[in-house]
């Protein structure tokens, strides 16, 4: 049509140019007529307006006036050079209605058919309608997220101009005046788009207004959906939340998706990346709208679907366990610093196909604040230094150095190489300085643990044991032997995984670091005396220390290994079904990587950490009356600013191996004290609910996002 009207413009003004040259040329050939000054001979004025005096020539014809002479002719009539102008407008005027006439019998005749299609749809409007979000279910079928009916009143853009109903909706809903005809003036869907004023109307609100609906013209009540998470912030960095599309995302949609402005899309968790799955197929208002963009009738309408569903592999009642027991250990009296640690994770995992079956972080937050995007007080609270970051998902982003835990893999590496075999033996006095630098490291226990072989090394946790191993691999490396690359133990740990992404099904893993050479190098570059790979760097990361770091989710894949032999792909998903109930989608284990072990030496590690858990008194009886048998690591990691992180990993039944579970509390001193008994709690609510499906499952709050830690003076040492 605005291609039609331009041509139509164009061609009048090519045609009017062409007519108005055509005048000024005919013109000029007129006034050529015209008898030039040089032609005149004289001008007799004798008589003029009187009789002729005596003697006088009688003009021609015997009249007396004027009397001119001309050379050749006389000059030509008035009428002759008007004749001219008015010709030349005469054609420019029929140019001009030759022209509008041509396009109007284009318009009416040739393009009748497309002009009408194009008219009849600048009548049409279409807009969409959200469609109700899948729910998110536990691997037993008990219900984690929700839909909550929301009553949603809407309202037509009309209704900006009509300040009585502006101010009635503002009373009615205690919402104040520009904040009422802000949102109706939001045209952020579609001009012709219903606006949202309010969601989650009280029903007498709804009632009044349906009842006085003539005092409401172009407002309408609408049921639609809000996320309910009956279980407060339990798992919350595992489901996630939803809110709006910011600008970016909205430039970032997936190929296939249509998300408009002010649709309510996954922002975390398995709510951003099954966002696709959960989202549903939105419905449609078909309109008829005036010139003026009014909706005059709603001519065809078509219901949106529901997403599907999500079942997840999480467990209700060991995550309710493990939220509990995070939140009961940092923070007994609601803020952090009242307990033991600053922040922690844990991780458990189904050994028989790598679901994540429980995923806890503290601090958290509560979802229920969150069900309509993030609040600006939450935002501000949550991201204050003394907070400690709400928002991290620390079992997949947060990095720590594994400590202990550790010596599973590097005991697994000196058996491998030959560096320690079942009859080798090396005597703890507390301290080591097998390079000979002066430079003396110490064992936690710095009283010494006397003569050990490694099975007394791995249950002691030995740090000297592990300095010697670490010192066969600097030996038989380039500065020694050579028969090793100088990345032979980093090589062999990455066969658990170290330093790669798990895969799990969330955005924005991190990889933990295995720490090398060239690492080291490009670290220090800018500071050549750092930048050297020692053998000190070799002694520090074979007990999990120095620039050796993990994630809890790769310490639980790592430990899988462990105890089965192989890494599975860990994942949250367990199935997905569909509006009707039918299952569209199941995942099943998926083996990404089996070490290349021998499994005398996998035996022989196992058992000594089912002894290691055993020699512990206090986490033996406790685990004892859990009805836990399991094998474990205790691990501390060290650090000179700030207290120690405490660790455990343990994997059970030792016998029949089913679940893994690690965890990590930051800043929280002994890893068998602290993070011990969380993971016991853990691995027991497992096997209760396997059991026993409906477990108990309760309502955990969001961290208060105030801190109470003391001071760091300095730290008591490592306890194992």
């Amino acid at each position: 049509m605005l291609e039609g009207i331009i041509a139509a413009i164009a061609t009048v003004l090519v045609v009017a140019s062409i007519a108005l040259l055509v005048y000024i040329l005919r013109g000029r050939s007129s006034r050529s007529d015209i008898v030039s000054n040089d032609e005149i001979e004289s001008i007799e004025t004798y008589g003029v307006g009187s009789a002729s005096p005596a003697g006088a020539s009688a003009s021609p014809g015997g009249a007396p006036g004027v009397h001119v002479k001309t050379s050749e002719e006389s000059l030509a009539k008035p009428s002759q050079r008007l004749s001219g102008r008015f010709g030349g407008l005469a054609a420019f005027v029929a140019a001009v209605f030759a022209a509008l006439g041509a396009k109007l019998w284009s318009m009416q005749l040739l393009g009748n058919a497309g002009y009408a299609d194009e008219a009849r749809e600048n009548l049409m409007k279409t807009v969409s309608t959200p469609a109700p979000r899948g729910c998110i279910y536990d691997r037993h079928g008990r219900v984690l997220v929700k839909n909550n009916p929301s009553q949603t009143v809407l309202a037509e853009a009309s209704v900006a101009d009509d300040n009585d109903v502006i101010k009635r909706l503002s009373a009615v809903l205690g919402i104040p005046e520009g904040v009422v005809r802000q949102r109706v003036k939001d045209e952020s869907q579609g001009a012709q788009s219903q606006r949202v004023v309010a969601s989650g109307v009280r029903l007498r609100d709804v009632a009044f207004i349906s009842e006085h609906s003539d005092a409401y013209p172009g407002i309408s009540i609408e049921q639609r959906t809000l996320r309910e998470y009956p279980y407060g912030a339990l798992a919350a960095h595992a489901l996630g939340y939803t809110g709006a599309p910011t600008e970016e995302e909205l430039e970032k949609t997936p190929k296939g998706r249509v998300i408009e402005s002010n649709d309510i899309i996954g922002k975390s968790g398995v709510e951003l990346y099954y966002d696709g799955i959960l989202s549903g197929e939105k419905g449609s208002r078909r309109m008829v709208v005036d010139a003026a963009g009014k909706v005059v009738n709603v001519v065809g309408e078509t219901d949106p679907q529901k997403g599907s569903d999500v079942h997840l592999s999480l467990d209700l009642h060991a995550q309710y366990v493990a939220d509990k027991a995070l939140a009961e250990t940092i923070a007994p009296e609601g803020d952090i610093g009242t307990g033991a640690g600053v922040s922690a994770s844990v991780v458990a995992m189904d050994l028989r196909d790598g679901g994540i079956t429980v995923m806890a972080n503290y601090p958290t937050y509560d979802l229920t604040h969150l069900t309509d995007g993030i609040p600006q007080d939450i935002w501000e609270l949550y991201n204050s230094e003394e907070s400690h970051s709400p928002f991290i998902n620390r079992a997949i982003n947060g990095q720590y150095p594994p400590a202990s835990t550790f010596k599973a893999f590097t005991a697994m590496a000196g058996l491998a190489y030959g560096f320690a075999n079942y009859g080798s033996t090396w005597r703890c006095t507390g301290e080591w300085d097998g390079f000979g630098s002066g430079d003396i490291q110490k064992c936690w226990e710095l009283k010494g643990h006397g003569t050990l072989d490694l099975h007394g090394g791995i249950v002691n946790s030995c740090d000297v044991v592990f300095y010697d191993i670490a010192k066969s691999f600097f030996d038989h490396g380039p500065e020694g032997t050579g028969e090793l690359s100088e990345t032979a133990l980093q090589e062999y740990i990455r066969q658990y995984g170290f330093g790669d992404a798990t895969g799990i099904d969330l955005d924005g893993e991190s990889t933990g670091r295995v720490p090398t050479p060239e690492w080291k190098a490009d670290q220090w570059r800018n500071v050549p005396s750092e930048a050297l790979w020692l053998g000190g760097d070799y002694s520090n990361m074979i007990i999990g220390q120095g620039d050796m770091l993990v994630t809890p989710v790769q310490q639980a894949c790592a430990y899988c290994a462990i105890a089965t032999g192989r890494i599975l792909k860990p994942h949250l998903i367990k199935e997905v079904r569909n509006g009707a109930g039918d299952v569209v989608f199941s995942a099943e284990a998926e083996v990404v990587a089996e070490p290349d072990v021998d499994n005398d030496h996998l035996e022989y590690v196992r058992r000594s950490l089912h002894d290691m858990l055993a020699s512990n008194n206090m986490l033996s009886s406790m685990y004892a009356r859990l009805g836990v048998d399991a094998a474990a690591k205790s691990g501390t990691a060290e650090h000179t600013d700030r207290e120690d992180d405490a660790w455990f990993a343990a994997y059970a039944p030792y016998d029949d191996p089913r679940y893994v579970c690690v965890c990590v509390v930051e800043q929280g001193g002994s890893g068998s004290t602290v993070a011990g008994p969380i993971v016991g709690k853990v691995l027991a609510a497992l096997q209760e609910s396997d059991e026993n499906p409906e477990a108990e499952a309760g309502y955990i709050g969001g961290s208060s996002g105030v801190s109470r830690v003391k001071e760091f003076k300095g730290g008591g040492g490592r306890q194992d």
